[in-house]
């Protein structure tokens, strides 16, 4: 009997999700009280506060439905958080509303088309709710047996077992059920719903003791304008029976002057459409070149589309939000570091560029692993290992100072 039990013990393998840290993972949201006002230090945002109370009056009105088809463009100098703000925007909205994330040089391809690209991205930024009430039944799909007569004729049936977190159940089929399994492909491993009523299935995906057995999607390509107008046909008629409402999302564009003429053309039509979501574009220029003419504007961006726009300013950090910024990124990627050691990254910060200092909490991490301790002459070592480019800008002679050896342009 123990030979017996011990032959049906099945190994289960554990799943080991990734989670990596990004520029911009440590935002929660954007910091604001129930009034809209801006906290000093909440949810990972740091100063900025005429631009976050900004972008709470924006997210309160995409919340209300009173938004949709503008246009809002977040403007100010590198590392002044345009992006953080716009990641903070969509933390806030919570996952029921739709929020793409570009930057304005994915739209140029081979393959497609710059039309065709912002098309698709303005439609996935588009959301449906769908409204349906039935009886279903749910669960993993742990084996399916089709038996056939031994002549090949007669009808078709079968047993399907499906497993919960509870139970595992059996349930004979038939014909016209073996047929809708067969047309879905289910196998063992899917998560599917069956309508008690109509006896539909729909197949939601695949469970996670089986996360590795997934299924390959490749790319869907251009598509053709009929298709659009069937989907559009058919989003309509069930808005009219009451079957589905549309929610508005919100398609942010970074680095917006990458935008040639041609798609601010497109884009200045498309906010004109009553299904259009709220377009949030980031920028950090000023009296620039529109890009495809010789004509400059400001922030690259012609003025038709300017007169549509809600533009919120961002200015720089002072000097104790960086080093409180710093401080966020160091928890966020779990580095002790002492107070003199944040200062002196606050002061390269301040000398060069907070995403200069960022990239150096890892790299001084790194030089003080060996003593388990962050000090102060890391992070000086790791600013004079990785010499940013203002360095050379600024002092144009020298380039490294390595072991007190001074290399200069002329030198190397």
């Amino acid at each position: 009997m123990a030979s017996l039990a011990a032959a049906q013990v099945q190994e289960v393998r554990s799943i080991t999700r990734i989670e990596r840290i990004g520029a911009h993972s440590h935002i929660r949201g954007l910091g604001l009280d129930d009034a809209l006002e801006p906290r000093a230090i909440s949810q990972g945002m740091v100063g900025q506060k005429m631009a976050r109370k900004a972008a709470g009056v924006i997210l309160q009105m995409i919340r209300e439905g009173k938004i949709a088809g503008r246009a809002v463009l977040l403007a100010g100098q590198p590392g002044t958080g345009k992006t953080a703000i716009a990641m903070g925007l969509a933390q806030a909205l919570g996952p029921d509303t739709p929020f793409t994330s570009m930057a304005g040089s994915e739209i140029y391809s081979l393959e497609m088309s710059k039309t065709e690209a912002l098309t698709q991205a303005i439609r996935k930024s588009i959301g449906i709710r769908i409204k349906e009430e039935s009886e279903i039944i749910e669960g993993e799909v742990v084996e399916v047996v089709v038996e056939r007569a031994a002549g090949g004729g007669g009808a078709k049936s079968g047993r399907l077992t499906l497993k919960t977190s509870d139970m595992e159940t059996n349930y004979d089929m038939g014909a016209k059920m073996i047929d809708s399994l067969l047309k879905e492909k289910v196998q063992a491993g899917d998560v599917i719903t069956i309508d008690k009523a109509t006896g539909k299935i729909n197949k939601l995906g695949r469970s996670f003791a089986r996360a590795r057995d997934y299924d390959a999607t490749g790319d869907t390509g251009e598509i053709k304008s009929e298709i659009r107008e069937q989907i559009n046909g058919k989003v309509a008629e069930w808005r009219e029976e009451g079957k589905a409402e549309m929610i508005p999302g919100v398609l942010f564009i970074d680095e917006a002057h990458m935008l040639d003429i041609e798609c601010f053309s497109f884009l200045n039509r498309a906010l004109e459409s009553e299904t259009a979501p709220v377009v949030i574009m980031a920028t950090n220029r000023g009296i620039t070149r529109i890009r495809g003419t010789n004509y400059k504007s400001p922030h690259g961006i012609p003025l038709d589309l300017l007169d549509r726009m809600i533009i919120v300013p961002t200015t720089p950090y002072s000097h104790q939000e960086l080093r409180e910024i710093l401080n966020i990124r160091c928890e966020e990627e779990d580095c002790q570091m002492s107070s003199d050691a944040l200062t002196v990254l606050t002061r390269v910060a301040t000398e060069t560029s907070l995403r200069y200092a960022i990239q150096l909490v890892t790299t001084a991490s790194l030089v003080a692993r060996r003593r388990r301790a962050a000090e102060l002459g890391d992070a000086e070592q790791s600013d004079i290992l990785f010499k940013p480019y203002s360095g050379y800008i600024s002092v144009k002679t020298v380039v490294l100072d390595i072991a007190g050896v001074v290399y200069t342009i002329r030198d190397l």
